[in-house]
């Protein structure tokens, strides 16, 4: 179960919540987007302070992506597919490519620069997983 606070931002926002086996429909269907991977904001309550800064995120970007919350379930399936080892993360795609990650809460001026040259980039390969995982073909 996502926290009050998380529950509250995907229903006000009306950010779609996606198991694995929804993420690639989506992905195909959509331009740029964030994941937004809480995990258990019990354990990484920065979790929450992300779930009040991601919402003027899309709106100092103009909407130029969209937003969407993995399923709790999935989302340590689908951290291996991404690569990232903090809680929260905010991983961008381009469709069903990678852009790039940012992790943990930060100062807002970081997040409006590194955003920037995220989406600026090109896609490319996310980060190797530490932990090789069988069954872990997970990616959209």
């Amino acid at each position: 179960m996502f926290s009050p606070l998380v529950q509250n931002m995907i229903e006000h926002h009306g950010y779609p919540v996606l198991g694995a086996d929804t993420l690639g429909d989506f992905l195909a269907s959509s331009g740029e987007v964030v994941l937004f991977f809480t995990e258990n904001a019990s354990k990484f309550p920065e979790t929450n302070d992300v779930a009040m800064i991601l919402p003027e995120l899309v709106k100092a970007f103009e909407g130029r992506f969209s937003a969407a919350v993995p399923a709790l379930a999935d989302q340590r399936k689908l951290q291996m597919c991404f690569g990232f080892r903090e809680w929260p993360t905010l991983v961008f795609l381009r469709g069903s490519d990678y852009l790039g990650a940012v992790s943990r809460v930060q100062d807002w001026n970081v997040y409006l620069a590194e955003i920037t040259r995220i989406l600026a980039s090109e896609p490319s390969t996310p980060p190797d997983f530490l932990l090789p995982v069988a069954g872990a073909d997970c990616c959209p």
